[in-house]
């Protein structure tokens, strides 16, 4: 029996339909939608819609893709409903009734056909990588063997929730530093390209040395004015070669691990590291989800080389009947105090409770740190910018007081 994605209009309303169906082919298709009150007016068979639904994902990664915040309200929606007691199919169904964003109404119909097909719900969120990530994935597992789906899917909810909630307080402070730079960059780049040259011009015909630092703003802005495409040209390949290198697994460890040890923002990162790395083992664990695989789930969660190269040799001396912690604590990546609590949790059987207080621990350090960071970052910026403001106006004014003192 073949899947079609068929579009029709309802007799009688002229309302526009469309949805996924069973039939033998198309003839069958048409009578089964004529019994239903529906007019065919387009259909495409499974590889077909499966082609069509593999470009529109691709068009998802771009502009309107599921955000994190969308997928944990409709995960939220489906806890509730199986919560009721209302199969998966027909919780799935109500969701897609219920979803206001079309490319996860897509996806959710995708997930539903397979689900009715006898595809287990986990396997059939996997072909959707990109909405739901093997975090989702492997709870949702880990929940339909225990029986216990709803809960893991409220658990769920709760560690998404809270992920983007920290993100958009990382973001929603660093917003104005970055603003006020760009702004910065902008307004010097318009003096020196078109303000410099023509007030500069007059010092041509000065029959006396200028300032050094005149000279140099004179030099630059020329150079600005008539090799800023070359300037524009260097900075594109900089950054089209920079990216190409980070590609590499050679140059993702150099540039991850330096990012690291990087002074003021090394360590923010390293503490959003490990409190995304307490949480999400704290989640998977508290779901059932056994111990290697959780941490395996957890490494390609990080988005850190460095971080998940000490995650790979901790699973190496997990499965030689070493404890979480000592690996740990081995890398020098993870603060004492860290290694100390998942250690203590280990040996009182509390693992999961303790990683959730090194999350709790670091999201809390997190905040005031990025307050802090902000707090310094906007003066900083302001003097930098008035700094090189007045530098320019300096190195204009200072020849023309010099020859209105001459002259006088």
């Amino acid at each position: 029996m073949a899947v079609f994605e068929y579009k029709g209009i309802l007799v009688g309303t002229g309302k526009p339909v469309k949805g996924v169906r069973d039939a033998e082919n198309a003839k069958a298709l048409r009578a089964a939608l004529r019994k239903d009150g529906i007019m065919l007016t387009g259909a495409t068979e499974e590889q077909a819609a499966k082609a069509k639904a593999k470009r529109d994902l691709k068009i998802f990664a771009f502009a309107g893709r599921p955000s994190t915040s969308d997928v944990a309200v409709m995960t939220r929606q489906l806890a509730t409903l199986i919560g009721a007691g209302i199969p998966l199919f027909e919780s799935l169904n109500a969701l897609i009734e219920q979803v206001e964003k079309e490319s996860l109404k897509k996806v959710l119909t995708q997930v539903r056909e397979q689900v009715r097909e006898g595809t287990s719900f986990a396997k059939a969120l996997e072909a959707h990588p990109s909405v739901f990530p093997p975090l989702y994935v492997s709870m949702v597992r880990a929940g339909e063997a225990s029986g216990t789906l709803e809960g893991v899917l409220t658990r769920l909810t709760v560690f998404m929730e809270n992920q983007a909630k920290l993100v958009g307080k990382v973001t929603a402070a660093l917003a104005y530093p970055a603003l006020m730079a760009l702004i910065g960059i902008g307004l010097i780049s318009v003096l020196m390209v078109a303000v410099v040259p023509n007030v500069t011009g007059i010092f041509a015909s000065m029959d006396q040395a200028l300032p050094w630092y005149t000279a140099a703003l004179i030099g630059t802005s020329a150079f600005a004015s008539s090799y800023w495409w070359l300037v524009l040209l260097a900075l594109v390949g900089a950054v089209y070669g920079f990216r190409r290198w980070v590609r590499t697994p050679k140059g993702r460890l150099a540039w991850d691990t330096f990012v690291l040890q990087a002074p003021i923002f090394g360590k923010l990162i390293q503490m959003l590291s490990i409190a995304r790395f307490s949480r999400t083992l704290a989640t998977l664990l508290s779901s059932g989800v056994a111990l290697l695989s959780a941490m395996d789930i957890v490494r390609s969660v990080l988005g850190n080389a460095a971080l998940e190269k000490v995650i790979v040799d901790a699973i190496a001396s997990i499965r030689e009947g070493q404890s979480i912690a000592e690996p740990l604590k081995r890398s020098g990546r993870f603060p004492p105090i860290v290694t100390h609590m998942i250690a203590i949790g280990e040996r009182s059987g509390q693992l999961e409770a303790m990683l959730e207080n090194v999350a709790n621990a670091y999201d809390s350090a997190v905040e005031t740190r990025v307050q802090v960071l902000t707090s310094l970052l906007e003066p900083l910026m302001i003097v930098i910018m008035g700094g090189a403001v007045a530098f320019i106006a300096i190195s204009i004014l200072m020849p023309l007081i010099q020859m209105s003192s001459f002259v006088g």
